[in-house]
């Protein structure tokens, strides 16, 4: 299967998709982390890919969801951002309201 079919798959697969250096317990990144802790603080069940065990995945996502940093959270299918992004909207609020709504889609 093509990486760009992959990574659809898992997009497509999974309300709330994570992709991040390393895993949530143990994140390898500083902007990994909060945005895990982020997830973590609005009681998140998501799924999570580390780019670090997968060098195609890692290559190929910027180009995917043009965006050239990890990690990316993507919700429902649509990209939401990276670390500033996730955390912006968790202080804001926001960021509850959209995941308690992609679990009940």
């Amino acid at each position: 299967m093509d990486v760009m079919d992959r990574i659809r798959g898992i997009v497509e697969g999974h309300p709330i998709v994570l992709f991040m250096k390393g895993t949530p317990q143990f994140p390898m990144c500083g902007f990994s982390s909060r945005a895990a802790q982020a997830l973590a603080a609005c009681d998140a069940q998501y799924h999570h890919v580390n780019v670090l065990e997968d060098p195609e995945v890692r290559a190929h996502l910027p180009r995917f969801a043009n965006w050239p940093t990890f990690p990316q959270l993507f919700i429902n299918g649509e990209l939401i951002g990276g670390c500033d992004i996730t955390l912006e909207l968790h202080q804001q609020g926001e960021l509850a309201r959209m995941l308690a709504e992609a679990v009940r889609a």
